[in-house]
Order: C-alpha cells, then sequence, then structure tokens
C-alpha cells in the first residue's frame, strides 16, 4: 500500500522478503528524497510524516539514509525531543553503548528471542523504541514485529477475561537468573527496597542472600493516546513452559514453582496452564511480521501498539536500540 506524502520522501509497505499477515501494514517504510540522503539532514522533513504513521500504524522502517555512526542514531532518536531512558529493572543482559543507547538484548545467536513489548513485565516501560542496523547477520538475526492490538483482538475471548486482573511475576534472582546487583544496577539493598517500593514491587531477602521479587502487572492495557486496547504482558516469556523442557524438568526437581527463576501466575496467585500458553504462543506466531536487516536500517516503533522479537542468527550481527518516553501504571495494588 503506498500513502501519500507532502514531502519528497516515499513511503510504502512494499519491502524485500516481507512475511506477515494479509492485513498488516507494519512497518511501514519510509525511503530518502535522494541516495545516502543523511538521516540527521533529512528530520525536519520526516518528523511530521513518522510520528503520525507510528501513530496509525505502529512502526516506521527508515532505510536508505546515511547513519554514520551509533552517535548519529542517537541524535536521531532524542530529536523526537524525550531524552532517551536508560535500562532499569532488567530483564535480560545488554551493554551501554553511549548514553541512552544499548546493545539489543545479549543471548546467544542460537536463541530465539519471543515476541514481546520491552519492560511490559512492569508497571513502567518506554513509549518509544528504536532499533538501528549497524550490521546485518548474513544469515538470521531478524527483528520480528506484530501489532498488539490485532494479538488483543484475536485471542481468545476467555482467556482475555482471565488474563484482565493482570498476572503475578515471581523473580529469584542469582544463580539461575541474573544476579540482582546487576538488575537494580546497584550493591546495595537499601537502593533496591527503595526502587521496589516506589515502583509497587514486593521484595523478600532470601537467607542465603538473594533477592526474590512479586510484582501484579497489566496483561491488557489501553494505549493513553489511540484509546486501544492492547495484549501487554511477557507471561509467555516468564512462565517455565518457556524454558526448554530437559532445563525446566531438572530446575523443577531442585525447587518449588515459586522458587523457579522466574515464573508467572494469575493474579490471584494461581498456577497457569502450559495449555493457555500454546494458545497464546499461536496467536503470536499469527501476527509476526519479519523482514531482512539491511545494513543502516532505522526502525522506529510505539513500544505498546507493536511487539518484537529476535530470531536466530549465524555471523556477525549488531543492532543497537534506544528507548524514551516513560509511561506507567502504578496502581495495580
Amino acid at each position: 500500500m503506498d500513502s501519500q506524502s507532502a514531502t519528497p520522501t516515499q513511503q510504502t509497505n512494499t519491502i524485500s522478503k516481507r512475511q506477515g499477515p494479509a492485513d498488516s501494514e507494519l512497518p511501514i517504510m519510509i525511503s530518502p528524497s535522494y541516495p545516502g540522503q543523511p538521516l540527521l539532514e533529512a528530520f525536519g522533513e520526516l518528523r511530521g510524516d513518522i510520528e503520525a504513521l507510528v501513530a496509525r500504524v505502529g512502526g516506521v522502517l527508515l532505510r536508505g539514509f546515511d547513519v554514520p555512526s551509533v552517535d548519529d542514531f542517537q541524535q536521531f532518536a532524542a530529536a523526537f525531543g524525550h531524552p532517551l531512558l536508560s535500562y532499569e529493572f532488567a530483564s535480560t543482559p545488554r551493554l551501554a553503548v553511549s548514553s541512552g543507547i544499548y546493545t539489543s538484548t545479549e543471548y546467544p545467536a542460537h536463541q530465539h528471542i519471543p515476541l514481546h513489548n520491552e519492560q511490559a513485565y512492569t508497571r513502567e516501560w518506554p513509549m518509544k523504541i528504536w532499533f538501528h542496523c549497524v550490521t546485518a547477520s548474513p544469515e538470521g538475526g531478524e527483528t520480528p514485529i506484530a501489532d498488539s492490538r490485532a494479538i488483543y483482538r484475536r485471542m481468545p475471548a476467555e482467556i482475555r477475561e482471565r488474563f484482565a486482573p493482570g498476572i503475578l511475576y515471581v523473580r529469584n534472582y542469582g544463580d539461575f537468573d541474573m544476579p540482582w546487583q546487576k538488575v537494580f544496577n546497584t550493591e546495595d539493598r537499601a537502593e533496591v527496597e527503595a526502587f521496589c517500593l516506589r515502583a509497587g514491587i514486593r521484595c523478600e531477602w532470601k537467607p542465603d542472600g538473594d533477592l526474590r521479587t512479586t510484582q501484579l502487572c497489566q496483561s491488557i492495557e489501553t494505549h493513553p493516546v489511540t484509546g486501544e486496547q492492547v495484549w501487554f504482558n511477557q507471561g509467555h516469556l516468564f512462565h517455565v513452559s518457556n524454558l526448554q523442557p530437559e532445563v525446566r524438568e531438572s530446575l523443577e526437581e531442585l525447587l518449588d514453582p515459586e522458587d523457579m527463576p522466574r515464573n508467572v501466575f494469575f493474579a490471584d496467585g494461581s498456577p497457569i496452564d502450559d495449555a493457555i500458553f500454546d494458545e497464546i504462543r499461536g496467536v503470536l506466531a499469527d501476527e509476526t511480521v519479519m523482514f531482512p536487516w539491511q545494513a543502516g536500517d532505522v526502525l522506529m516503533l510505539d513500544n505498546m501498539l507493536v511487539a518484537h522479537a529476535r530470531t536466530p542468527f549465524k555471523g556477525p550481527r549488531k543492532v543497537v536500540v534506544a528507548m524514551a518516553e516513560g509511561h506507567g501504571n502504578l496502581s495495580k495494588d
């Protein structure tokens, strides 16, 4: 589908090798006015189109622009007017590249990272997220995306109803999950306790010195601007069914459900059956849009309207991330 634009830039979602639902517009691609146009130079003419398209469709792919450095990407993301956010209460390992810029999740290349909205396992999250492909992997390494509104609509009504009160995330930091010192960026227990109090997280220091946190978070959320309902949680990532079968089996021989590195429960604390997450993962798969990266690409998403993932890859790959416009819901208790 071609869109009309008041600027010389071209808008289209005809992206080479794109795969996804026929009715999905994700992502709208914007091309430069001339070959090799610097992205920062184009910002003035692009901004209005980008903001309108991200608000409507959820995601824009800027392809064919010159992005000579990560600093240029940082300046582009910051130019939208919100300070770039730090990565707090982390669930996955990342490396800081520069102020407000991080590597994408540092998981081994052979592992798949399922679809998720950034920090939807908390009550505070970024509204905007940018990805910049510095080096495209020669094989795999895509960043699949999906419309969270379409996921909500496709989700079986009985699952939406059961999840509506929210879900309970339980994390045990230490040997099997990230150390709490890395998650909270401190060695000071008092700082951890203060963060948890502010964020509505229940924390408990265990006899071995490790930490357990419990937090009731949203499963379904209303977008603050569009008013649309979105599927917005990471239950399928935190539930024990996300573990490799042999890992899960060995951990369950050692640990009670509440002592697993990560687990998720219904709002009332009752367990969630694996079959429910099988259905949820099926819906996510049906709404997935995928396309290969090209070096220099910049993808901008509304983090509530669009979820993202990562496929396994071989060879070199470098994708960096920026986040901005913090938003939250601290009224679950």
